[in-house]
């Protein structure tokens, strides 16, 4: 029996064990890869999803391990990156990545994203406009904002909101930008 992670109560839902096992295994593969072409990476780490057994794997404890290990590989990217092409070239497409974030920030508020039919919730469109508008301080003016906390930002469900696959992808971004100047 695996004692990665703790696990959930057995009537309680949790990581599928056998998913996240295989998913840390193919990540350990790719981070001592000596060539850096894996399937592994940051971006993939971001965007991994496992699905829910009961008596699974925490999903607060594999959750903040997935960002740790997020972590680490953007480090190590952003590492072999300076190494091939120089600090101007990764820093250059960081802040490229960053002028189109706060283009489409620029929008105005209750449309800066497509919004969804009357009878699918979406984000709470006031929600997401405020936080675009702390987004904006920190790209803009250097107001302080941490990666977690765009990791975890949580939006309210409502009907007529901001399609929430055009949100996600716009905070990824963000977070991989972020992750490229630490």
């Amino acid at each position: 029996m695996s004692t990665t992670f703790p696990r959930t109560r057995k009537s309680r839902r949790g990581y599928n064990v056998d998913e996240v096992e295989d998913f840390l295994e193919d990540a350990r593969r790719a981070y001592s890869a000596e060539n850096g072409v894996a399937v592994v990476n940051s971006e993939t780490i971001r965007t991994t999803a496992f699905t829910m057994q009961k008596g699974g794997y925490s999903t607060t404890h594999v959750d903040a391990a997935l960002e740790r290990l997020e972590d680490a590989f953007a480090s190590r990217e952003r590492d072999r990156a300076f190494a091939q092409g120089g600090d101007a070239a990764w820093y250059g497409t960081a802040r490229s990545t960053a002028q189109v974030i706060l283009d489409r920030l620029a929008r105005p508020a209750g449309a800066r994203f497509s919004r969804v039919g009357p009878l699918t919730r979406a984000y709470n469109v006031k929600e997401v406009d405020a936080f675009a508008g702390r987004l904006v301080d920190y790209f803009q003016h250097g107001k302080p904002m941490n990666v977690d906390e765009v990791r975890t930002v949580s939006f309210s469900a409502t009907r007529r909101g901001y399609n929430e696959t055009q949100v996600d992808l716009l905070l990824d971004s963000v977070i991989t930008v972020m992750l490229a100047v630490r």
